[in-house]
């Protein structure tokens, strides 16, 4: 019988990295879809081309490389990619999550957790969005907490993952009943509501992602 592995390396992550940049190719057209209801319509094809870089980054980067490289790594490649300001919100995630990894030479739950605590607060440091304000952050802070949740409740790696996972989605959701306060949706006012927050849906798509492939890694 296969058991799920409780630690991944810097290799694993960076598979892991991959493995989000192809969803977000996949679901490109649905995020801009979304967009294109209450934005500019262009936030699929953008985190594609930010994730594309990060892919292109990362296939060239050694093995002997920390998590805390791989990161940077990342975040110089969506940013130098990604005008808009989903390329500064994700540099920053990238940047602090990082940090939250350094020293380490694997990662595990409580590791993973504090790497999604960490990129989450980055996001809501540089953005200055908070929860109800119809962003991406009322996907990452619902994440958060319900890592944080299995956590404590002694929870494996990839179950870890899957709290978050399951998180973002139900904060996903709730972005469907809420008036966009930040961004260009905002000026749609009472309109914005009864639709989904694009960057909260590439929230949910990244960390499903995470946790799916975690999920596939046995020993």
């Amino acid at each position: 019988m296969t058991e799920t592995i409780q630690q991944i390396t810097p290799a694993q992550f960076v598979a892991l990295f991959n493995r989000i940049g192809e969803a977000i190719e996949a679901e490109k057209g649905w995020l801009s879809d979304l967009d294109g209801v209450i934005g500019d319509g262009d936030h699929g094809v953008t985190m594609a081309i930010g994730w594309t870089a990060v892919r292109e980054a990362l296939a060239g980067i050694g093995a002997d490389k920390s998590f805390t490289d791989i990161c940077n790594t990342a975040a110089k490649a969506f940013l130098n990619a990604v005008g808009a300001s989903a390329g500064p919100l994700y540099a920053t995630a990238f940047m602090r999550g990082g940090a939250a990894l350094k020293g380490r030479e694997t990662l595990d739950a409580a590791t993973m957790v504090a790497f999604i605590e960490a990129a989450a607060q980055g996001i809501v440091d540089r953005g200055k969005a908070e929860p109800g304000d119809k962003t991406m952050v009322d996907a990452w802070m619902p994440a958060v907490a319900a890592a944080k949740a299995a956590l404590a409740d002694g929870k494996s790696l990839a179950d870890c993952l899957q709290a978050a996972a399951s998180g973002a989605e139900s904060g996903m959701k709730a972005t469907a009943d809420m008036t966009a306060k930040k961004g260009r949706s905002s000026k749609l006012g009472e309109r914005s509501l009864g639709h989904m927050d694009p960057g909260a849906a590439s929230t949910f798509i990244t960390l499903r992602t995470m946790a799916q492939g975690v999920a596939a890694l046995t020993n």
